[in-house]
C-alpha cells in the first residue's frame, strides 16, 4: 500500500510532496507503518529528494533504506536502471540479482 501511494504522489504531484509525505509519516501523521521503522522512513524521504531529478520513488527509496538497515549488499531486481545508479551508504553499489538477464 505505501508503495502504491508513493508511487501516485511522485507521479502525478512531484517528488518534493512525496518527500514530504514519507517526513509527515515518520512523525506519525497518518499512524503507524509495519515493517519500516522511522530511520527508514526519514531515509526514503533522504532518497527521494537527492535522486527527485531521477526520479527514484518510495518504493524504491525502501528498498535501499532496508537494505542499508541490514548491511544488505544484494537486491533482487529487474530495475536495473534505478539501482545501478543509487550509491548506498554501507557499499560502493549493490550487486543486482539476477546477474544475467
Amino acid at each position: 500500500m505505501l508503495a502504491e501511494v508513493c508511487f501516485l504522489i511522485g507521479k502525478f504531484v512531484g517528488p518534493e510532496t512525496e518527500a514530504d509525505f514519507l517526513e509527515d509519516l515518520a512523525a506519525g501523521s497518518y499512524g503507524s507503518v509495519v515493517g519500516l521503522g522511522i530511520a527508514d522512513l526519514r531515509r526514503m524521504s533522504e532518497l527521494v529528494r537527492q535522486y527527485a531529478d531521477f526520479p527514484l520513488g518510495g518504493c524504491d527509496a525502501s528498498v535501499v533504506a532496508v537494505a542499508e538497515r541490514y548491511g544488505l549488499k544484494q537486491i533482487a531486481t529487474l530495475d536495473r536502471r534505478h539501482f545501478t545508479a543509487i550509491r548506498p551508504r554501507h557499499v560502493v553499489a549493490f550487486e543486482l540479482l539476477p546477474n544475467k538477464l
